[in-house]
């Protein structure tokens, strides 16, 4: 199956060539996409240098929900059979990927998210969230289930993996405002299959994280609505 590894990626010039070697030491038979997210810093030239990844330049910064559909939409043309949803800040670690594709190739699932939360999160080296985060992520995982009748226990994991149905699905319907607790409403409400499998994560590996603080709450309550309004909407697929 030929993969295509999505690395949105904005202001990330400290951390994508690194991203971008760890991912290019599997032995997979994939494609990298670095969808440079208008960034302002050197990320664009680094990830071309490196040699080893397709560089897509936005020309304004459109956001995550906006970079992802613009992966999406490249790989849906390119005919890739898997796509990875990977970031460009050091935090996903590319020797799990082989884990995140498995159901996928077993057709086991349409879509695959990595979950800090299940089995493995207290492995060495595993990702550590506040106790706030902690918290916030329960909520969404009960949201999820109220409004698309599935548990995710780690809703805000930008680390997935979709197979060719569900990037054709999202490439015209990706979120662009809270995309990841958006997207698994969307999926579940029509008709997706959807595995949560358990990964390690690292901490940051440079840039700065857009969400921290007196922020957090007043994220979380957009996040409520935005997953509320997506569930209101008709269901295009079952």
């Amino acid at each position: 199956m030929r993969i295509a590894v999505i690395i949105p990626a904005f202001n990330e010039a400290a951390s994508i060539a690194e991203t971008i070697a760890d991912a290019a030491s599997l032995a997979l038979d994939q494609e990298l996409v670095v969808v440079n997210d208008g960034s302002r810093d050197a990320t664009s030239s680094i990830a071309r240098a490196t040699g080893r990844a397709t560089v897509l330049d936005l020309p304004v910064n459109l956001g995550i929900g906006g970079a992802v559909q613009t992966g999406f939409r490249y790989a849906a043309r390119a005919g890739h059979d898997i796509v990875v949803q990977f970031d460009g800040d050091g935090q996903h670690v590319a020797a799990e990927i082989e884990r995140l594709i498995a159901p996928i190739r077993a057709q086991q699932a349409d879509v695959v998210i990595g979950s800090r939360f299940v089995e493995r999160g207290s492995s060495p080296g595993a990702f550590r969230s506040t106790r706030s985060r902690r918290l916030g992520i329960r909520l969404l995982a009960l949201a999820n289930w109220l409004l698309a009748g599935r548990w995710v226990r780690d809703s805000t994991s930008g680390f997935r993996a979709y197979n060719r149905e569900a990037v054709a699905f999202l490439a015209d319907r990706y979120p662009a405002d809270y995309p990841e607790p958006e997207a698994l409403v969307l999926l579940g409400r029509n008709g997706f299959r959807l595995v949560e499998v358990p990964v390690v994560m690292r901490e940051r590996q440079g840039g700065r994280s857009s969400i921290a603080g007196l922020r957090s709450a007043h994220y979380m309550i957009k996040v409520l609505l935005a997953m509320l309004m997506t569930a209101l909407r008709p269901a295009v697929r079952r």
